[in-house]
């Protein structure tokens, strides 16, 4: 929801150069492999292999259309197993890059790319997680914001500079409320 938020409503309003990056909750929370939790984690890790081998060849404007796709079929289509070489077809990418799936020479690279961020906001958080400069060009980072729905126009460009205003605000970290709704998706992108 937080990417919808941002890509729907804030970028267009706001100048933002925005490289999406991944963080792999099979790296971040190491379960046990006898959990329920750890065939999911990995599925959606062995996804984050195929965009990073995406994003070595072409860049990372070419992580994003990837990156919708997968949330087309996990949110909106309840598709989540598919064939990593659907998700490229779908997009018009080389679906070689399929093969990363299983390739773990890609670990490093997404273990990297997500400790940079983990370097920012801390260890203790998952995602969704935003780093932005701030005003003397320092790269700061907050998790958040969790939303279950994209706020109309107006309101997500409030909830946008009142994130900023907080992220760079020195000795805040955090705020917090119980959820008690699940996500609104909306229509599939």
């Amino acid at each position: 929801m937080t990417a919808r938020w941002v890509v729907d409503e804030v970028a267009p309003h706001r100048d933002l150069n925005i490289v999406w990056q991944p963080i792999s909750l099979l790296e971040k929370n190491q379960p046990d492999e006898d959990s329920d939790y750890f065939a999911p984690v990995s599925r959606t890790h062995g996804y984050l292999r195929v965009m990073e081998s995406l994003r070595a060849a072409e860049g990372d404007d070419a992580v994003f259309p990837l990156y919708w796709e997968y949330g087309r079929r996990i949110h909106h289509d309840k598709e989540l197993i598919f064939e990593p070489a659907d998700a490229l077809k779908a997009i018009g990418a080389e679906e070689a890059h399929a093969a990363a799936f299983e390739d773990e020479s890609w670990d490093a690279v997404i273990k990297d790319r997500m400790g940079e961020g983990l370097a920012l906001a801390g260890e203790d958080i998952g995602t969704p997680l935003i780093a932005f400069d701030n005003d003397d060009g320092e790269k700061v980072a907050l998790f958040g914001p969790v939303i279950t729905r994209v706020p109309p126009s107006e309101q997500s460009l409030q909830l946008w500079d009142g994130f900023i205003a907080v992220a760079t605000v020195p000795g805040f970290w955090e705020l917090k409320r119980t959820r008690t709704e699940r996500p609104e998706f909306g229509e599939r992108p």
